[in-house]
């Protein structure tokens, strides 16, 4: 599989990205993404360089994405503290598989890309936040290595379960050499 940056044109997949997770997460209990992102945020970290797409080859669909940047959620900037913020970290927003690929641990192996990526880039840590109420999130990601920081008590916070794993080099088995 390769890893391509996102462009302008792919806005449309990853706001169906987020459509069809929501819509497979509906029925499992979770109201997660539920309410659509707005577009314009969408095509913002594309136009950052911080979204990118997984696929099988150069001309295929893609089969997952993901958001990696240097930046906390501003709505969760308070919930981190002021040591943590100032430790160098990647975040990782809005990873999202397709369906057909449910199954391959893909999401692990874009987990370990990051990581790998953060390491390179002289991180600490490799951060997320996740859907507060989604416990089997919280338990993909503890599998994943994530170590629970701390979940928001404030009711209005739909995503503030926080978590982070040291960045490390890894072998992962992507094509990555074109971003």
């Amino acid at each position: 599989m390769i890893i391509t940056r996102a462009t302008l044109a792919d806005v449309p997949r990853l706001v169906r990205f987020r459509r069809d997770a929501a819509t497979w997460l509906a029925p499992l209990g979770t109201d997660q993404w539920s309410t659509p992102f707005p577009e314009e945020h969408i095509a913002a970290s594309v136009l950052a360089g911080e979204v990118f797409l997984i696929r099988e080859s150069a001309d295929s669909e893609a089969a997952a994405t993901v958001t990696l940047d240097h930046a906390i959620d501003p709505e969760l900037w308070d919930l981190w503290t002021p040591e943590e913020r100032a430790e160098p970290a990647l975040y990782v927003h809005k990873l999202t598989v397709d369906r057909r690929y449910a199954g391959r641990d893909l999401g692990g192996q874009i987990l370990d890309w990051a990581g790998d990526r953060a390491a390179r880039q002289g991180a600490r840590w490799l951060r997320l936040d996740a859907w507060t109420t989604n416990a089997s999130l919280h338990r993909y990601y503890l599998r994943h290595g994530f170590q629970h920081v701390r979940t928001t008590t404030d009711p209005n916070e739909v995503s503030g379960w926080l978590a982070q794993r040291p960045a490390r080099l890894t072998q992962h088995r992507f094509d990555d050499r074109g971003i």
